[in-house]
């Protein structure tokens, strides 16, 4: 994780990192919002975030943040509310400085998963599997 001026701008879900984990360097604010949802996967973190992005991608980002916890929206569907495409929708999930807060795990496709974070079948769609089953989604 990555912040800075009491804002979040980057987690990180590379395979070095464990999200669960706390980081003793990390403000109380973030921690605990980080917590609080592996506790409970309808908890949702409200931590400030600065992100950097296209205008697009900021507008995508701030949609993805409509959708509830325990809920899916497929890309296209996505799209036709930002005006766009389900690949231009999925570039600006993949661009996500900040999954977990800024939910794009969300986001699914119109005949199965999708990826998580440009990842297909490794490790971070397994994220994706495991976050969705957090919040009560029952996948197929």
């Amino acid at each position: 994780m990555s912040w800075t001026d009491g804002h979040l701008t980057r987690v990180d879900l590379s395979p070095t990192s464990d999200p669960v984990e706390r980081d003793e360097r990390a403000p109380a604010w973030l921690t605990d919002e980080l917590a609080a949802y592996f506790a409970d996967g309808g908890h949702r973190p409200r931590v400030p975030v600065c992100l950097k992005g296209t205008p697009f991608q900021h507008r995508a980002w701030d949609l993805l943040m409509t959708i509830p916890a325990g809920r899916t929206v497929t890309y296209g569907t996505l799209a036709v509310e930002l005006g766009s495409s389900a690949r231009a929708v999925g570039a600006a999930c993949r661009a996500n400085p900040c999954p977990l807060v800024i939910p794009c795990h969300r986001v699914v496709g119109a005949r199965g998963l999708g990826g998580f974070a440009g990842d297909r079948g490794g490790r971070l769609l397994g994220i994706k599997r495991w976050l969705l089953r957090h919040e009560g989604v029952a996948l197929t």
